[in-house]
């Protein structure tokens, strides 16, 4: 039987990878710096790891999951979220680097960087918004000439997105991009490719929010969004999961606006038996969920809350409660949408304590940091790998 090592299990998208390996003949094994998560007490799970988290212990992070590979004698390594920042620098070794289902490093860094993004696509000749570092004379210029944005240059779920009116004063900040705000409507994609082509692409929008993140959404067809992905897969000849965030101006035109090269929210609208399978075979068609519209259950939950005197708030998410397929429920596997405000109530508590959204709270040990040294403490760097194991 073959292993899987899935690098997250906190959240849907790594539940939904899980059951597809599950379903494939795969033993699944999680490795999350978290000790409770979605996918612990799933029984499509064979082994949970506790692992240092990588935003402040890189290298401790990075040589457990080597020990794991060579223990549970893994055969394929399979990132999920922001992690994978970390996760590609496997790539280095030459006994891994076979084994990760990601481009390398360089690669991946400059996707995730969101102005070297900008700069690849126009060298690539795709559209997307005017952007510059905050602290150039082209931010300036940005910023006199219309509406605008200021961002972190590696962020993610629009953590610390602010947003500006012609003329307003801004921090020139070399960490911080200002990028011109097109009007338009929204929209994600989440991508598969291997070898340059792409597999399979769900593009949706948010109907349900969060603070920044959608906590509800709807599979939608674009084919110029297509098209476009379809560019920038063949360019850069790219291999694993790219999500991208698009403005649609009223031309129809997408302007990418910022890449994450790694699973969104989008998988849940593929077949999740097939996701598997096609990262194991390029030529397997992914087929879609039956359902357009998904929600985050207990997200809802946590909006229909906040909307306590918001009449219209509370109609518009009782709507989706009645309406929407939740993305993690399943019969054969009930468990992990159960036992979620278990399981996730440490990640709750941080989303209510620092006042963000759960999608924020839920990476903040995972973000890229731009340092690949270990942050040694004498506790967490001498604790040895925790593991759990569910038949």
């Amino acid at each position: 039987m073959n292993n899987v090592l899935i690098t997250l299990g906190r959240l849907p998208k790594g539940l939904d990878i899980a059951r597809s390996f599950h379903q494939a003949g795969w033993r699944v094994i999680i490795a999350d710096p978290a000790r409770d998560h979605l996918s612990r007490v799933s029984n499509h799970v064979t082994k949970t790891y506790h692992v240092p988290p990588p935003a402040t212990y890189c290298e401790d992070y990075l040589e457990t999951l080597r020990d794991i590979v060579a223990r549970e004698v893994i055969d394929l390594i399979v990132p999920v979220s922001e992690e994978i920042m970390y996760v590609s620098l496997l790539k280095d070794d030459p006994k891994l680097k076979s084994l990760l289902f990601s481009m390398d490093h360089d690669l991946i860094h400059r996707t995730h960087d969101k102005g070297a993004f900008i700069a690849l696509c126009q060298s690539l000749d795709l559209p997307v918004p005017e952007t510059a570092h905050a602290d150039k004379n082209e931010a300036l210029e940005i910023a006199r000439s219309g509406p605008f944005i200021t961002k972190p240059i590696h962020s993610c779920a629009g953590d610390r997105v602010s947003l500006y009116e012609r003329g307003d004063a801004f921090t020139p900040d070399p960490e911080r991009l200002v990028q011109r705000r097109l009007i338009g409507e929204e929209v994600s994609t989440c991508s598969l490719a291997r070898n340059g082509k792409r597999q399979a692409t769900s593009v949706y929008r948010g109907t349900l929010m969060g603070g920044t993140v959608a906590v509800a959404f709807e599979r939608i067809e674009n084919y110029a969004v297509m098209r476009w992905i379809d560019r920038f897969i063949t360019e850069t000849q790219w291999t694993g999961f790219i999500s991208f965030d698009f403005i649609i101006d009223t031309g129809g035109v997408p302007h990418a606006i910022e890449c994450n090269p790694r699973i969104t929210s989008g998988i849940h609208f593929f077949e999740t038996a097939d996701i598997a399978r096609a990262i194991l075979d390029e030529n397997h068609h992914i087929k879609f969920r039956p359902e357009r519209r998904l929600m985050q259950f207990w997200s809802c939950m946590e909006e229909l809350q906040k909307a306590f005197g918001d009449r219209q708030k509370i109609l518009k998410v009782v709507a989706h409660l009645a309406a929407c397929r939740d993305v993690t429920w399943a019969w054969r596997d009930p468990l992990p949408l159960l036992t979620m405000p278990w399981t996730a109530r440490g990640i709750i508590k941080a989303a209510r304590q620092n006042a963000v959204p759960f999608g924020i709270a839920a990476t903040r040990d995972l973000i890229w940091t731009g340092r690949t040294e270990t942050v040694h403490d004498p506790v967490q760097s001498s604790e040895p790998i925790r593991e759990s194991a569910y038949r």
